[in-house]
């Protein structure tokens, strides 16, 4: 589904609200948890500062959330540069969200290959520890989050799966380290497996650098190398893009 807003504000309460809906249900379910992986960069900010506005942090018991992140960049936790950091300012604090709910990339490492080995290792853990049985959902071999957020870069680019790298195409794995070679440097990221068994996808899409790559992405021919996004596709679960008119300037 694609929902197209007039400006960020409106974008921002919409999702604020969808993500408080799904945050309930999760947890009047079976599993009483709600797990969701988090998306970092400039976009989600607002978002995450709306959450924890008095408008909307009453409204979770924030208590029964698992915060996980689908893409870090290899730095120290307290660098400006990363998602863990953004976020724990926007949301962890405001909300005062106990450590245990929290997973983020150990960067500390300052190895790119065992800091994926071990978050892979992280989330296997964690489902298995609160008994989220895999074949709950519909028989999947993968981890069932409730929630993936995702952004979409102007190159067509989401989480930390980029064009042409060598992580598009892993199957087996559900957390990798993936060398940018446009960036010089490794970005740490799940992979399209873990992310097209969520139950719940959705992507937050602004400004108008995105427009010309969005409407390829959405209206355009199949090319997941060159335009990565085209490879979400849920396999049982939802897949919601939100999108601002700068976004969609060029959609019909």
């Amino acid at each position: 589904m694609i929902k197209i807003f007039a400006d960020a504000a409106q974008l921002n309460h919409f999702a604020a609200k969808k993500f408080v809906e799904i945050a309930n249900a999760s947890i009047n379910a079976e599993n009483k948890c709600f797990t969701v992986a988090l998306a970092g960069g400039s976009t989600p900010k607002s978002l995450y500062q709306l959450l924890s506005s008095d408008e909307y942090k009453n409204q979770v018991d924030w208590s029964k959330v698992f915060f996980f992140f689908g893409d870090e960049r290899n730095v120290e936790s307290d660098n400006a540069e990363s998602n863990f950091q953004m976020v724990n300012k926007t949301l962890f604090v405001p909300l005062q969200i106990a450590d245990e709910n929290i997973f983020r990339w150990k960067t500390e490492r300052r190895d790119a290959e065992l800091t994926a080995v071990n978050y892979e290792l992280n989330i296997w853990n964690f489902f298995e520890s609160k008994n989220i049985l895999i074949d709950n959902f519909k028989g999947s071999e993968y981890p069932p989050f409730d929630l993936i957020l995702l952004g979409m870069g102007a190159d067509g680019h989401t989480a930390s799966l980029f064009p042409f790298t060598k992580v598009l195409k892993e199957r087996k794995l559900i957390a990798a380290a993936n060398p940018v070679e446009k960036l010089d440097t490794t970005r740490l990221t799940v992979t399209f497996p873990l992310i097209n068994n969520a139950r719940n996808v959705i992507f937050l899409v602004k400004g108008t650098d995105k427009a010309e790559t969005l409407r390829a992405v959405l209206k355009g021919e199949f090319q997941p190398e060159k335009y990565p996004a085209q490879a979400v596709k849920p396999v049982s679960g939802e897949l919601l893009w939100l999108i601002d008119s700068n976004a969609a300037r060029f959609l019909t």
